[in-house]
């Protein structure tokens, strides 16, 4: 057996999530706490095996186990070794980005989400320009990326996410990727001040479920503006991330990242992790191993179907990887 990480070992390690492992195998600089999405405030560590990477949160009572191995670490699942690899440096969030949380609170209520229950702050643009200058003193920036929750209104966040861009595309010679809630103008303000990268989640292509786990917020206009965003950056540009473990069929899902891949968006499927500020207004399924590589399987014809290519993707969680089973760079 193959102890890399593979498609399907790696399957099994999302699935799970998490790992224990002894706190002298993991210097802190090594750890990262996520400010945006489901997994807000967990801490986790990547492991890198060849061309493959994974993230897990640190839980002392997982089912997985992280212990030395040879020069590298190992992953133990009931006593046997499943994968090993490398403890991998996440410069500012993951490994080879700066990667940055600007607003950490959100006016909307997507019953998923724990940012509108943690109450965050908003990162100040010398301070965003300061975490950028760190991860570059500790290793090679390959991009910058910027996510954000909604502090005061869509139209404000993006206002300040334009300037917050065309401040570090004056500075940074890097790739730029942008994650906000979409308005009528913020596909072409971005652009204009230096983006390279878009990207606008549409969380489930389920619209019943959309309803009733995003309140607010309208799949239609997220849509529209995926599709105007195709035609400001190009194809390979535009992405969005699909929550698997919703209550979505997969038929669901196999008809969403058809319809997405046609506009030339890049579907990015992301397994749910629950949060225990959110126990009590949802229920949630973490996906299989198995229905994790289905779809993803799925995903990746559909995105070959219409010449999309994950790969030429500079930003954000595609050239990561590290919390998904990635088309064409996993499988």
């Amino acid at each position: 057996m193959d102890h890399g990480l593979t498609a399907e070992t790696k399957a099994l390690l999302i699935n799970i999530g998490s790992a224990e492992i002894d706190p002298s195998l993991l210097p802190p600089h090594f750890r990262t706490t996520a400010t945006a999405g489901p997994g807000a405030g967990g801490s986790s560590f990547f492991i890198r095996s060849g061309d493959h990477r994974v993230r897990l949160s640190i839980k002392p009572d997982s089912m997985l186990k992280v212990i030395p191995w040879n020069e590298c670490v190992a992953v133990q699942k009931e006593g046997h070794i499943i994968a090993y690899g490398q403890l991998e440096l996440p410069l500012c969030h993951c490994p080879e980005q700066a990667y940055i949380t600007v607003s950490e609170r959100c006016t909307f209520d997507c019953k998923f989400c724990p940012v509108p229950r943690l109450h965050g702050r908003v990162k100040t643009i010398e301070e965003i320009t300061s975490l950028v200058e760190a991860a570059q003193n500790q290793g090679n920036v390959r991009a910058i990326s910027l996510t954000s929750g909604v502090a005061e209104s869509p139209e404000k966040e993006a206002e300040y996410l334009v300037r917050i861009v065309r401040h570090l595309a004056s500075r940074f010679d890097v790739p730029i990727g942008v994650s906000i809630y979409p308005t009528k103008t913020s596909s072409q303000d971005l652009r204009a001040a230096g983006a390279s990268e878009i990207k606008y989640n549409v969380e489930t292509m389920d619209k019943e479920i959309f309803q009733r786990v995003c309140p607010g917020l309208s799949l239609d206009a997220i849509l529209v503006s995926l599709e105007e965003a195709v035609g400001i950056y190009g194809k390979n540009h535009v992405s969005s991330n699909f929550i698997l473990g919703l209550g979505e069929t997969d038929a669901c899902v196999e008809e969403g990242v058809e319809t997405l891949a046609s506009m030339g968006v890049i579907p990015n499927l992301r397994p749910i992790s629950p949060h225990p500020l959110r126990k009590g207004e949802i229920v949630v399924e973490r996906p299989s191993a198995y229905r994790l590589l289905i779809l993803a399987r799925i995903n990746k014809a559909a995105i070959e179907r219409h010449g999309l290519d994950v790969r030429a993707v500079k930003t954000m969680c595609l050239p990561c990887t590290g919390c998904d089973l990635t088309p064409q760079r996993d499988l």
